[in-house]
This record gives structure tokens, C-alpha cells and sequence, in this order.
């Protein structure tokens, strides 16, 4: 005989509990297909148990790739001011299909040299009391972790130091 504190261990439990992690993990931010695999799996979820979850939850609109990639698309080149780098690696990481990257990543803007020298300037201000040429390592490495290409970084930081100067 159960204890009253033990779970119960039939499928249809350890399943409804899956669904209820998954669905408490998505009520604190979007997930991937492939995250909310893991969050199945974390809940040992049978394979075709957690395939049929997945395709419930793509049905309902609880999980969509693009959406997801929209959504961080919009976080990357709003506050966090990233380059195309950065943020093709941000969706990578968060198991996004190729395909789903490739789409988003055509539908950047054709504005990260603008983006880059608003971050900039932004990073210029806090650097007037250095020597140039250590500000302009600082600002390109600044630029560079943030995902902005080499050129695109250099550019931007003399830019900005230049007219800081000016």
C-alpha cells in the first residue's frame, strides 16, 4: 500500500505531471521545441509519450520556433543592442532548426553598423579620460562580445571616439 505522499507512477501521471512542468516553464518564458524536449525529458517522459506533447502543445500555439525567434530577434536588437553574430548564436543555443535561424536572420534590418555606433557612443562617453588608442581596444572589444563583425566594431568605435574628441 501507497503512502499518501507518494506519487502514483502509472504513465498517465508521470505524464500529466510532464505537461504541468512544461506548462509551468513556459508560463516563465518561451521555450524551443527543443527545450521543452529537454523539460520532458528532465521529467522522464517516455519518448513517444513526450512526442505526443510536443505535437499537443505545437497544436494549441504553445510552443512555436518562429515565434520564439521574432520574440528574440526583437530582445537582440532592442535593449541588448547585439550584432548578427550574437544573436544567430542566442538562437542557436536555444535549439532552434537552421531553418527557422536562416528566416530570421534574413529578416534583419540592414542597420547593425548604425546599431553598433549607437552602442558606441553610448561606451565613449565613460572612456574620455583614456589614452585613444586604449579606448579604441576597449570600444572594438566591447563591440566584438557584443556580436558586432570586426570591421562593422572598429568602424563604429573610431567613429564614436572621434567624435567624442571633436
Amino acid at each position: 500500500m501507497r503512502s499518501a505522499d507518494e506519487a502514483p507512477t502509472d504513465d498517465a501521471a508521470v505524464r500529466a505531471r510532464a505537461e504541468r512542468t512544461l506548462l509551468k516553464r513556459l508560463r516563465g518564458r518561451s521555450l524551443s521545441v527543443r527545450e521543452a524536449r529537454d523539460v520532458l525529458r528532465e521529467a522522464e517522459l517516455a519518448e513517444a509519450d513526450a512526442d505526443a506533447v510536443i505535437a499537443a502543445f505545437l497544436d494549441n500555439g504553445y510552443l512555436d520556433d518562429s515565434r520564439l525567434a521574432e520574440q528574440l530577434l526583437d530582445g537582440a536588437l532592442g535593449r541588448k543592442a547585439q550584432g548578427a553574430t550574437a544573436i544567430a548564436q542566442t538562437l542557436s543555443r536555444r535549439g532552434l532548426d537552421r531553418e527557422v535561424i536562416d528566416i530570421a536572420m534574413a529578416s534583419l534590418p540592414d542597420d547593425e553598423a548604425e546599431r553598433a555606433l549607437e552602442f558606441a557612443r553610448q561606451r565613449a562617453r565613460g572612456m574620455s579620460g583614456l589614452d585613444h588608442d586604449v579606448a579604441l581596444r576597449r570600444l572594438h572589444g566591447q563591440l566584438a562580445r557584443r556580436g558586432f563583425r570586426g570591421s562593422v566594431a572598429l568602424d563604429a568605435a573610431r567613429q564614436a571616439l572621434s567624435e567624442q574628441d571633436g
